[in-house]
């Protein structure tokens, strides 16, 4: 029998605010981050969703004092993770058992600008270690990059090495940026919508991109667990029940017309979850609001029979954070059904794609205990996990 695997703990750091409560605060009465800023040069302002940077200054000194940083330079992104990751570390042991796994698209993409030689945080394993490093995390760091999946496939690298007997617990961080770097990608495949994004919607025009950095921390069940030191800290359990990815090798950039992937990494995880399509009770898609990629989750979740299970996008509120987009939403996720609320897809008012979904218009009471959570990417990259309230 494979060994259990639970989320117990998680924290975000987001333009809605630096720890969960506060964004489930913002979330519940409908605000979102997504406003205009000012990014490129020369270029008009965009759609985002992105941190105050005085306000995260302010968070970070708060936090952490001079002595400490001392020696190190950090970036605006490293601050961001570290600011996630510090109530976590504070409340879980770190062992030579304990992996560290790191979930980004594009890292410190930003010290690229101008440069005419790398930095050495540029590269991703350097900012894994430094992270780690920082923290005192005893073991190699892992970094999971793989387009907009990653942090959802974060979440599946962790929960098998447990099981595997890698490692006992994991602590899985994703985090990504907005930057002139990611903003010209976009807009250069016309993707970037000119109003705050519409996720399913007809009228739908494109993505609004953000930023946020997110962390949860992953157990094996183990009969510790049940001593009174280890409840205190663990308020909630989340098994992680099934998981799949799935490329479907269809387009660099456009998503399989016919959800080939998204559909069978869904089946997978179902399957391996050993729950039927009944018994889910809220889908947290991954829905961009670009044309083609509503349209292909619609087919997959409707080849899958799960058109009537309640579902959202969370690109509303937090704009698509790349790296981040699948473990935050991961987390409100959890949140959601500790709270035994639906929220609304924001901005969703008529239907835009040719299958029939549920999506959820406002805020809404159900007991959630199957949640199936979704993610595509670049490259044909399709990810699911199913987690169970326990």
């Amino acid at each position: 029998m494979m060994k259990e695997i639970y989320i117990t703990d998680y924290n975000c750091v987001t333009p809605l605010g630096f720890d969960v409560e506060s964004n489930w605060k913002a979330l519940l009465e409908g605000k979102s981050g997504v406003a205009l800023h000012k990014i490129i040069d020369n270029h008009d302002a965009f759609f985002v969703s992105k941190i105050d940077s005085e306000k995260l200054e302010e968070e970070f000194n708060r936090f952490f004092d001079s002595a400490q940083n001392d020696n190190e330079n950090f970036t605006r992104l490293e601050k961001m993770f570290l600011l996630s990751l510090r109530p976590l570390v504070e409340r879980h042991e770190i062992s030579d058992e304990t992996a560290f796994i790191l979930s980004t698209t594009k890292g410190n993409i930003s010290l690229l600008k101008n440069e005419t030689t790398l930095p050495e945080s540029v590269y991703l394993s350097n900012l894994a270690q430094k992270l780690a490093d920082f923290f005192g995390f005893k073991t190699k760091p892992i970094v999971v990059s793989n387009a907009c999946v990653s942090g959802v496939m974060a979440i599946s690298v962790a929960k098998n090495m447990i099981q595997a007997g890698k490692y006992k617990n994991a602590f899985v961080v994703a985090g990504d940026e907005i930057s002139e770097f990611v903003i010209s990608g976009f807009n250069s495949f016309q993707a970037i919508a000119s109003e705050p994004c519409k996720p399913y919607d007809k009228n739908r025009n494109g993505i609004n991109l953000g930023e946020a950095t997110a962390v949860v921390y992953i157990t094996g069940h183990c009969e510790e667990q049940n001593d009174e030191a280890t409840s205190q800290n663990e308020k909630f359990k989340f098994k992680v029940l099934g998981d799949s990815s799935i490329n479907d090798a269809n387009h660099i950039s456009g998503p399989s017309r016919t959800g080939d992937g998204l559909f069978a990494s869904v089946q997978n995880a179902i399957k391996e979850a050993n729950v039927s399509a009944e018994q889910i009770d809220y889908i947290s898609a991954h829905g961009t609001a670009t044309l083609y990629n509503d349209e292909m989750e619609a087919i997959a979740f409707n080849r899958m029979d799960l058109q009537n299970v309640p579902l959202n996008s969370m690109k509303g509120y937090y704009g698509h954070c790349l790296g981040a987009s699948g473990l935050l939403e991961s987390i409100i996720s959890m949140e959601s059904a500790l709270n035994n609320i639906l929220i609304p897809s924001k901005n969703f008012e008529e239907m835009g794609v040719s299958q029939d979904l549920n999506i959820i218009k406002e805020n809404q009471s159900a007991e959630i205990k199957y949640i199936l959570k979704t993610a595509s990417g670049f490259g044909g990259c399709n990810a699911a996990i199913v987690l169970e309230k326990a």
